[in-house]
């Protein structure tokens, strides 16, 4: 049986090696060698701090979160909500991490197949789904989910297309 290394968290567990235990800590000491963790890395105007730029992110995505779950709470069961998730919570998300207003995008077309991805950033697919939607699942008559799951309409085209 594998035994878990030791980490410095207490709240934060990490699985895979997307984000490893050992860069978590790195981030955690503020590694001077280590990109992205001065206010230059993000741009900020010299009189900012890191910390500061942070919390207006949390406090702006925390209100959007929390509008986004008020309305969410009030739609009718017959409504998918596709409309509001991305326009209350997703759109605002994709922002504040940077990407702007994302576009709209058309389907793509590769070797004769259509993939109806909803958005894209440069040459980034990004499909936007309802929050009542399992994006591992196929669900019938679901716009974007109409021949497979999420998530599989997503890896599919980028397992397909050079361009993406």
């Amino acid at each position: 049986m594998q035994k878990r290394p030791q980490t410095i968290f207490t709240t934060v567990r990490s699985e895979g090696a997307i984000l490893p235990a050992d860069l978590l800590a790195r981030i955690a000491t503020l590694d001077p060698h280590l990109q992205g963790l001065t206010p230059d890395s993000y741009y900020l105007l010299k009189s900012e701090k890191l910390n500061e730029a942070i919390n207006r992110s949390w406090n702006r995505l925390l209100s959007a979160w929390g509008a986004f779950k008020t309305a969410r709470e009030k739609l009718p069961g017959n409504d998918l909500g596709t409309t509001l998730t991305r326009e209350r919570w997703l759109l605002p998300l994709f922002s504040e991490l940077g990407y702007g207003r994302l576009l709209t995008a058309k389907a793509i077309e590769v070797n004769d197949k259509s993939y109806a991805i909803s958005h894209s950033w440069q040459h980034t697919p990004i499909h936007l789904v309802s929050f009542r939607l399992d994006l591992d699942h196929y669900s019938r008559g679901a716009a974007g989910t109409v021949r497979s799951s999420p998530h599989s309409l997503v890896q599919e085209l980028l397992n397909r297309s050079d361009n993406h």
